[in-house]
């Protein structure tokens, strides 16, 4: 039995939820649910949701548009009872069909089972039981009975990804989690680390290998300082030295962050071999996104999985917007892991390691730092603070200070 931080093989995932509403894309979320299922010993959820209530209001919202031979109370009662019972009746003989089928593949997968025919608001009623039944995981296809053309991923699948608090995998085609290599997409966060742990339990699982990636854009910040200088003064660009410090700004950019992110990967790569994993990484250049997208398109993995949310989320944030960008435009499934109160303690430690603690600057280096364009300034720190650590120094003097300024160029 293999262990990363509190996770075990084993244990990875005990309680999954499949939402199923009888679409070729939930068809798909079935199958991987259930071959995940036997081969990790765990229980499978089927859940449909089907919406009489809201039929019955839509139906009433059109009674004044009915002929005047329909209109009378007596006859608009009648049609109400008779609408409700054949729709409530409908749906659930629908939803049972829909479940027979499941629970028949479930006992030929020797898989053990339960089925929930749920009424209400489809995204609403899966979120309330995902929450209600503390499922580990929960499948659902990227798309529905309803998808259109022009639709990138269905709204359902949205919401209940935005909404639950367990693990999601959203299911884009029928390739099982073991049929190609799996790919993690990491930033340093608790969150991607916590993608690690369980791209490295399913690699145990199924026998691939995984990669690790991150990546970081150099390009925003060149754009940005290059519309400041355009719109300062002569006067103002003398006092900041904007020219002095625009190679300085590209070098520590460059290297300061390229550096950060290959150390989380060195880091990733660490905790894989300790576990026997031979941890492939790579640093992509380019909108995290986009540069993992098109990752994606050329190595065609079975999986990707990534952190719900990245390193820099605010408060109340429920999806990552590079999270919720692979969602869309990433042409596989995608596994969206939620780091929870123990994994996030098991990898607290690693994420304060990979970033590494600051180190103590001295009043004249702080001050000439301030003379850095704000939106810089942090990847300045880093940069600064890298070349001490480097050097043996163990506080940013303003000697320090001056020696990375000279060390990159200027």
């Amino acid at each position: 039995m293999l262990k990363f931080g509190v996770l075990e093989v084993t244990a990875l995932y005990g309680n999954i939820m499949v939402a199923i509403d009888n679409s070729e894309w939930s068809n798909y979320a079935v199958c991987i649910a259930l071959d995940l299922a036997k081969r990790t010993k765990a229980k499978v959820t089927g859940a449909h949701v089907y919406a009489a209530q809201l039929h019955g209001t839509r139906f009433r919202q059109l009674e004044p548009g009915l002929p005047e031979r329909y209109q009378s109370e007596e006859l608009l009662q009648r049609q109400r009872n008779i609408h409700g019972d054949l729709i409530g009746r409908g749906l659930g003989i629908i939803s049972d069909a829909y479940l027979d089928v499941f629970t028949d593949q479930c006992r030929q997968a020797d898989v053990t089972a339960e089925r929930k025919a749920l009424e209400g608001r489809n995204y609403e009623r899966l979120v309330s039981d995902a929450r209600e039944s503390g499922y580990d995981l929960v499948v659902i296809g990227a798309h529905g009975l309803g998808r259109i053309s022009r639709a990138v991923i269905g709204s359902v699948c949205e919401r209940v990804v935005r909404l639950v608090d367990c693990d999601v995998l959203v299911v884009r085609d029928d390739r099982a989690l073991g049929t190609g290599s799996l790919l993690v997409a990491m930033d340093g966060s608790a969150h991607s680390f916590a993608a690690l742990y369980k791209g490295l339990a399913l690699s145990q699982i199924y026998g691939n290998s995984v990669k690790a990636v991150a990546a970081y854009d150099p390009f925003f910040h060149r754009v940005a300082f290059r519309s400041v200088t355009g719109v300062l003064s002569d006067e103002a660009s003398k006092l900041f030295r904007f020219k002095e410090q625009e190679k300085l700004h590209d070098e520590i950019i460059d290297e300061g962050l390229m550096k950060t992110y290959r150390s989380h990967l060195l880091r990733a790569q660490k905790i894989a071999a300790e576990t026997g994993i031979q941890l492939e990484i790579d640093v992509l250049e380019g909108k995290p996104f986009e540069a993992i997208t098109t990752h994606v398109e050329q190595m065609r993995p079975s999986a990707l999985l990534v952190g719900r949310t990245g390193m820099h989320h605010g408060a109340g944030v429920m999806l990552g917007s590079t999270t919720e960008n692979l969602l869309r435009f990433a042409d596989c499934n995608v596994l969206v892991v939620n780091c929870g109160r123990e994994e996030a303690t098991a990898t607290s430690d690693t994420e304060e390691s990979a970033a590494e603690i600051a180190m103590p600057w001295a009043i004249e280096a702080e001050e000439r730092l301030e003379r850095v364009p704000s939106f810089a300034r942090n990847i300045a720190r880093r940069g600064i603070e890298g070349y001490a650590r480097e050097h043996g120094h163990i506080v940013i003097t303003l000697d320090v200070y001056e020696a990375a300024r000279q060390r990159f160029g200027m």
